[in-house]
């Protein structure tokens, strides 16, 4: 492909937008839509990652409108994110909350390199049960850390998610306290959060739940804690670059930006999954959403945000609202950015209750029950996988939980191949002939691989008794690789050995090179025994039996 054909598939263009006044109206209000929904969701997730509310809401107003601009789904819809939190609040606990922006810089950098080597079809070889199982442990993560906010106390920085739980329940006082009073804004939010959709769907219920809730605090004067102090503007600020600093922050910029290029991904593919079939709704390209969105991120750190990457949720709101073009994300950052000029003072006096709350209720929508259901029952691998990778999320780390779930997945999925590699013995083709019955016929189906090769031969070398010539049919078999080659030369080889002459038949092209470098094909008796067709290879085994008798015959 040109410079000139990657410049135009990677960079934006007039026909992202779509002016058509039906179209433009629908935008327009989906945007308005996802803004109301995300204010509280970038609020919470900015403190639940240690970078403060201020960083969530400036990743929501920058990262949302660069992402919009130059990401490759027309209707994806970027910004904070609770797995991005989860990964940034142990580094925040480690280097301090400035190290955010640099991280963010630099995990952008990472992101973009990739989608401009076009990399972002890669995502789709993440098995289904990791990334379910990675979603449920976000989401049991997400849970946890809200447990200390619930109850109107605070978890040490960067200790594990479940502990912290735990020991704020075990610590919380009883009665009337601020414990009490920040659980009952927390319930509060929670029960408006359910029940205000069974109302009327197109209520914003974290919005409605947010503010009635903070109205309430205000009203009683109830001692919870608040968001505190916000600033009114977006200032471009330059994180420092130490080298010192840099090299210490690796490990974590690279877990970043792998995030961020596998949430943004399969939140890209969910939206394209849920548009498809709508004409206004033009094609979702992932080289090109990875360069968006690590320029998105770049961005929103160059202005004190945090790492951005496309959220499923709030995706998922704007497609339901009729959004068909990237206009209606770029509205949702404008609405965010209007609330930083107009309204800092209110949303300063926000409990963190409130934002617990959303979060709680959020967390517990991440992975409906249906999916898990459908996950379990699919098959025990699956089962395993997806709980594997849920349980290493929690208790250990994100990007190492991806790892093993692939490498459970892996495991699984060789096995199921290996157990599918046979080699029976088959039937002669046409009438029967005597000495046919010293002929056997071994069709190789499946693959050849070093998983599979040593069961299969051993097998086909204990069978393979009783009879002159082996015919080794190898048109069915699928996969071969080097150890599989050898294990088969070194099966004709036990068996020339033995005596019995071995036939090859059917070996597909690309095979060929394989069994001749790894000296399979010399391993056989003569150049001719390796055939294309069937009939071919019995009649030259029976010639062979016929002269094998008559040999006896006349000794």
């Amino acid at each position: 492909m040109s410079v000139l054909a990657t410049a135009r598939e990677l960079l934006p263009g007039r026909a992202d937008y779509n002016t058509r006044p039906p179209i433009l109206r629908a935008d327009l209000l989906a945007g308005i839509t996802v803004g109301v929904v995300a204010l509280p969701l970038a609020l919470a997730f900015g403190v639940s990652s240690g970078a403060g509310p201020a960083a969530g809401l400036a990743t929501a107003v920058v990262a949302g409108i660069v992402a919009a601009v130059f990401g490759g789904s027309p209707v994806q819809v970027s910004g904070p994110t609770g797995a991005m939190a989860v990964v940034l609040a142990p580094i925040v606990a480690t280097h301090g909350a400035s190290s955010v922006a640099v991280i963010a810089v630099l995990g952008g950098l990472v992101v973009l390199v990739a989608g401009a080597a076009r990399l972002g079809r890669l995502v789709g070889y993440l098995p289904w049960p990791v990334v379910e199982g990675f979603t449920l442990g976000i989401a049991c993560i997400i849970f946890l850390q809200q447990v200390p906010a619930a109850i109107g106390t605070t978890a040490p920085a960067g200790e594990n998610p479940l502990l912290a739980a735990g020991t704020a329940l075990a610590h919380a006082t009883g009665g009337a306290g601020p414990a009490a009073w920040a659980a009952g804004t927390m319930a509060l939010v929670a029960v408006l959060m359910l029940a205000l959709p069974k109302l009327h769907r197109g209520i914003p219920a974290s919005l409605v739940a947010v503010v009635l809730s903070t109205v309430a605090a205000e009203l009683v004067h109830a001692p919870v804690p608040r968001i505190g102090s916000l600033p009114s503007t977006l200032t471009l600020t330059l994180p420092s670059f130490a080298p010192g600093a840099v090299r210490d922050l690796a490990g974590a910029v690279v877990a970043v930006a792998a995030l961020a290029a596998i949430e943004s991904l399969l939140s890209a593919r969910v939206a394209a999954t849920m548009t498809r079939g709508d004409p206004a709704v033009g094609p979702t390209r992932p080289d090109r959403e990875l360069v968006g969105q690590g320029l998105a991120s770049i961005a929103s750190g160059l202005f004190g945000g945090m790492p951005a990457t496309g959220a499923i949720a709030r995706t998922a709101v704007n497609v339901r609202s009729g959004a068909r073009t990237r206009l209606s994300a770029i509205t949702h950052a404008l609405v965010i950015l209007v609330v930083i000029y107009a309204a800092t003072g209110l949303v300063s006096r926000i409990p963190l209750a409130a934002l617990a709350g959303v979060l709680m209720i959020t967390s517990m929508r991440m992975v409906p029950l249906a999916t898990v259901r459908e996950v379990v029952r699919a098959s025990r691998s699956s089962a395993a996988t997806f709980a594997v990778t849920a349980i290493v999320t929690v208790a250990a780390d994100l990007i190492l939980a991806v790892e093993i779930g692939l490498l459970v997945a892996a495991f699984f999925a060789l096995r199921h191949l290996a157990r599918a590699t046979r080699a029976p013995r088959g039937s002669l083709p046409g009438p029967a002939l005597p000495g046919d019955e010293h002929i056997a016929v071994f069709g190789f189906e499946g693959a050849m691989f070093w998983g599979a090769s040593e069961r299969v031969l051993t097998d086909l070398e204990d069978t393979a008794d009783n009879v002159l010539v082996v015919i080794l049919r190898l048109s069915r078999l699928h996969i071969l690789d080097a150890t599989g080659a050898r294990a088969l030369g070194d099966t004709i080889e036990t068996l020339e050995a033995r005596g019995i002459t071995v036939l090859v038949k059917g070996i597909q092209e690309h095979h060929q090179h394989l069994l001749t470098t790894t000296g399979a094909l010399a391993k056989l008796r003569h150049g001719n025994h390796s055939f294309t067709s069937l009939d071919d290879a019995v009649t030259h085994a029976r010639s062979h039996v016929r002269r094998k008798a008559q040999l006896t015959r006349t000794d």
